[in-house]
């Protein structure tokens, strides 16, 4: 499985454990939500979408259907509907086996989840992310960016000398870009650090086990756009 579809499939995953959809609901959800996918087709969604149900993570149904009579998982919800000549609009749903697998995606912290598009797609989903998950996401982000603005500035450093004003321009724009990113990556782990501080140092709080969601206070702006890790100015 390519890194971009296995990017797709824990998008779509997350986003039909918030409820279910389809095709069409899915689409607009990760074209508006998760800027990442604003360029891909149907023909990438719904073969993704087939991949998951024949791995028992989705299921297919009508729609209208009600959850305690929808299709077995991987069962096509066509071979089960009862309306016949016109076909009924498929609705995805996910399975207990799926959900399972989301969450386990949702724990792992490996170099992947620091990329550009993977780290967006995690972003999204900080909110049904463990606070330490969370932390170590945004660390190892960080510290990917600091790597990258190393070498971006020896890399200047190196070539300055050749280029031309406008490549010069943009080499800066580029490194201001990581820049940006990394101050606003400062501001959010602190804040976690900051709410862990305050959950740890509460009575209240001390009893009681966090669930995902808890953000501990992210930091506010006049202008809460975050730096977007696709932008090309920023790789």
């Amino acid at each position: 499985m390519s890194r971009r579809s296995g990017i797709l499939e824990f998008a779509v995953l997350g986003l039909l454990r918030e409820s279910p959809m389809h095709g069409y609901e899915l689409r607009k959800r990760l074209n508006t939500s998760l800027g990442i996918f604003r360029a891909f087709s149907y023909g990438t969604l719904y073969p993704c979408l087939k991949t998951l149900v024949a791995s028992g993570w989705l299921i297919e149904e009508p729609a209208g259907v009600p959850a305690d009579t929808a299709p077995v998982a991987g069962r096509s919800a066509a071979s089960s509907s009862s309306l016949t000549g016109r076909r009924a609009k498929i609705v995805y749903r996910l399975t207990a086996e799926g959900k399972e697998h989301f969450e386990e995606l949702l724990s792992h912290t490996g170099p992947d989840a620091w990329e550009d598009e993977h780290f967006a797609a995690r972003f999204a989903f900080f909110g049904q992310t463990e606070r330490e998950v969370r932390m170590r996401v945004l660390e190892g982000r960080r510290s990917r960016l600091e790597e990258r603005l190393e070498k971006m500035r020896a890399s200047l450093a190196r070539t300055r000398e050749r280029l031309d004003d406008y490549t010069l321009e943009l080499q800066r724009h580029g490194m201001e870009s990581v820049e940006r990113e990394v101050r606003w990556l400062n501001e959010l782990i602190e804040s976690e650090r900051s709410g862990r501080d305050r959950r740890r140092s509460s009575p209240e709080g001390s009893a009681q086990q966090e669930t995902p969601g808890e953000t501990g206070g992210l930091p506010r702006h006049r202008d809460n756009t975050p730096p977007d890790p696709s932008d090309d100015t920023a790789k």
